[in-house]
């Protein structure tokens, strides 16, 4: 079962986890981000940085409901971070609650932890083992185990304070259910890998779930501060180390917490630059008390430790410590499965990023790798894709849009909200007479054209659809259409010369004028030659008649 799950709905190719992923083991797809499981080790950085909430973190509440209807006793080992999370509840409520939920008991992981702080100081008498890196921390030893393998000899094998705590609660309870409550996702791991020891894992957030599903509120406590119950400091930095009465003089004490500084120190101690030390290692800044359930909703790093140390007490918890070989851990190498490519195949990625030159490498780590040949690596894995890269996207973008601009007949110019020149491509240059963006760039725009319809646009944001106007000091015809984007605040004016086609329809409207002149003229003359025709025609009747006439007179009067 995978602890943690992705609602792909809610990923929106922001790479903000891979940026905070220590170890990078998310791979993209499809604009989605998957969870490497072989690589991660469940620090749940990516769940507590995600802006959309799509990392989430499986719920074993069911599973918990169903142990408490099987009869068998269910036995709560409660992290001592819940002092920090749950303000001003003490142990004595938390058990309450937690029985009213239908547990048989509740009891504090910091038993265990009395016994692991045990366990450390008889290694460190023994003095066998020159560098001891605690195994408290389940995302620390799964760092070593997948990344820094030749650094297991150095990590004590030793079980975890809730690995041992439930231990002891089945050996006084031999048919109990452990359920581990607490503010890691790595535990929920912890117990799938380990089984038998810890049966199911809880974080608070499903504890504060199920308390406000069943209408049961916790109660605050006075100070239940007991004396015999130093380990309640655990769950701090250097808690650990506050805890151990006996010390060994030849070894270094220190505590390392951040998973950043716990690789840092790892590396160090794979280069052989670390001897003779016992290293505290938590994954989480704060350790415990900067949980992953409890950073996401809850972080107040000062307030927490004042929390935890007013409840801690100057004595150990009394306990039977158990023997040594009841609580050893084996951890063994997880290897990652990873194909690494050639320094071939690494130049070919980087070039296929636009990064021919080592100064084309800016390793400016908005794609969520260190450096830009990390990113070619993921990138050969499959983890990455080419398009994750800024300054690639970027310059892609730019190009193409500089090839639009430097090629369009059209002329473009960007102004502010000042009416100041921003960008001013070639076309619009040649429209206004100019030979350089740098003679107008930062200028009025007044300089160069009639500014009022810009004003008009900026004033009315209603934008100006090809509006046609001559501009007189440059004898040229314009059709200009300007649009505000009120995003960016900007003033896009797209400007068409359209010189050659009032100047062909102005020639028409010439030969169109001049054809009917003559068309005018033809009908004249026509008209004229007609009335000729019917002049004369209308004299040579008159005089046929009047001849006519007179041979019929004639005729008659003979």
């Amino acid at each position: 079962m995978e602890c943690l799950t992705l609602k792909k709905s809610n990923c929106k190719n922001c790479y903000k986890c891979i940026r905070h992923c220590p170890v990078k083991s998310i791979r993209f797809s499809g604009n989605q981000a998957y969870i490497i499981g072989d690589e991660c080790i469940l620090c749940g950085q990516c769940f507590v940085v995600c802006p959309q909430d799509a990392k989430q973190v499986v719920d074993e509440t069911e599973k918990v409901r169903v142990f408490l209807h099987t009869g068998d006793p269910v036995i709560v080992s409660l992290a001592p971070a819940f002092v920090a999370n749950y303000e001003g509840v003490g142990i004595s409520s938390m058990r309450e609650a937690l029985k009213k939920l239908g547990f048989t008991d509740a009891e504090e992981t910091a038993i265990g932890a009395t016994i692991v702080k045990s366990e450390y100081e008889r290694m460190l008498e023994d003095g066998k083992q020159d560098v001891v890196i605690t195994s408290c921390c389940h995302s620390v030893n799964l760092l070593i185990q997948k990344h820094f393998p030749s650094a297991l000899k150095y990590l004590a094998n030793v079980l975890s304070p809730v690995q041992a705590h439930c231990v002891d609660i089945k050996k006084r309870y031999p048919n109990a259910k452990t359920v581990f409550i607490g503010p890691c996702v790595a535990k929920k791991d912890e117990a799938q890998l380990y089984p038998g020891i810890i049966d199911a894992v809880l974080t608070f957030d499903e504890l504060t779930a199920w308390l406000k599903e069943e209408n049961i509120e916790l109660k605050t406590d006075a100070e239940e501060k007991d004396e015999n119950s130093r380990a309640r400091f655990f769950p701090t930095t250097g808690g650990i180390l506050k805890t151990m009465t006996k010390r060994n003089p030849d070894y270094a004490y220190m505590a390392i917490d951040g998973t950043e500084n716990c690789i840092a120190a790892l590396r160090d101690i794979e280069n052989g630059k670390i001897h003779r030390a016992f290293i505290e290692m938590s994954a989480c800044v704060g350790s415990c008390i900067g949980g992953p359930i409890m950073e996401k909703h809850h972080r107040s790093p000062v307030t927490d430790y004042i929390s935890i140390s007013r409840v801690a007490g100057r004595n150990d918890f009394p306990i039977d410590q158990p023997d040594a070989l009841t609580l050893q851990k084996n951890f063994p190498a997880i290897e990652l499965k990873a194909a690494q490519p050639t320094e071939n195949e690494i130049k070919d990625i980087l070039r296929q990023m636009g990064k021919t030159l080592p100064s084309d490498e800016f390793n400016c780590g908005t794609c969520g790798y260190n450096t830009c040949r990390e990113k070619a690596v993921a990138v050969y894995q499959g983890k990455a894709q080419i398009t994750m890269c800024l300054p690639y996207l970027n310059d892609k973008a730019e190009n193409f849009s500089n090839i639009i601009m430097r090629n369009t007949p059209n002329g473009f110019i960007v102004l502010n909200e000042k009416l100041e020149v921003q960008q001013i491509n070639s076309a619009a240059l040649e429209l206004v007479n100019l030979r350089s963006p740098s003679d107008i760039l930062g200028e009025g725009v007044v300089r160069i054209l009639d500014p009022s319809d810009f004003l008009e646009v900026l004033k009315t944001g209603k934008t100006i659809h090809g509006k046609r106007r001559y501009l007189a000091e440059y004898r040229k015809y314009i059709e200009g259409t300007i649009v505000y984007d009120r995003t960016y605040h900007l003033l896009i004016g797209i400007l068409r010369d359209i010189t050659e086609e009032e100047t062909q329809r102005e020639k028409k409207e010439d030969i169109t004028q001049q054809t009917v002149e003559i068309a005018d003229k033809v009908v004249d003359r026509q008209m004229r030659i007609v009335q000729e025709i019917a002049s004369l025609l209308g004299e040579t009747v008159a005089e046929t008649k009047i001849a006519l006439s007179k041979l019929k007179e004639s005729i008659i009067d003979e």
